[in-house]
């Protein structure tokens, strides 16, 4: 347990450090959830600097894009600058905007782990698990990734600091 703490937190002073400098070794730009209607339940912007209205056209144009695709289509689709890779699990779509050279198969992987994640936190997560406890949504998913760079693929070690904030609580 030990030893994984200690690369979690190398990983993170790596991230910090690069980002310091203005490099971005992951290519992760946003991270949305959205349910069927379209309606956003969780977005999280990484060295985007839009606006709020910028952000709601960019979520709309790609929501709009991905849910009028169909379940045989790819989950890659490109849109501006950016590769969108996203999953639907029951009612919920997990969209991901990376950089164009990102690995699809990666972020298809991270969406997965995120998913599992909040499954075993909430047990069987749902739109309504989600929109009730945003703040624990956002922490997970702040615990993985730092400034677009995955820091973290333990779920324990994800789960650790939400567990010890409700026994405190």
């Amino acid at each position: 347990m030990l030893g994984g703490q200690l690369i979690s937190v190398l990983r993170r002073e790596i991230v910090e450090e690069g980002d310091e400098k203005g490099v971005n070794s992951m290519g992760i730009r946003f991270v949305l959830l959205v349910n069927k209607q379209g309606q956003t339940r969780l977005a999280q912007y990484y060295a985007e600097h839009l606006t709020l209205d910028e952000r709601r056209a960019l979520e709309g144009e790609i929501v709009r894009k991905c849910l009028a695709r169909t379940e045989q289509q790819c989950s890659f689709v490109e849109h501006r600058n950016y590769k969108i890779v996203y999953r639907r699990y029951a009612s919920l779509f997990f969209l991901v905007g990376v950089d164009n050279d990102e690995n699809e198969l990666a972020i298809l992987e991270f969406i997965h782990l995120f998913v599992e994640t909040m499954d075993r936190h909430f047990g069987n997560v749902c739109e309504l698990d989600i929109m009730f406890h945003l703040e624990k949504a956002h922490f997970m998913l702040e615990e993985m990734v730092m400034n677009g760079c995955i820091v973290e693929t333990s779920k324990s070690n994800i789960l650790a600091p939400i567990q010890l904030m409700e026994k405190a609580s």
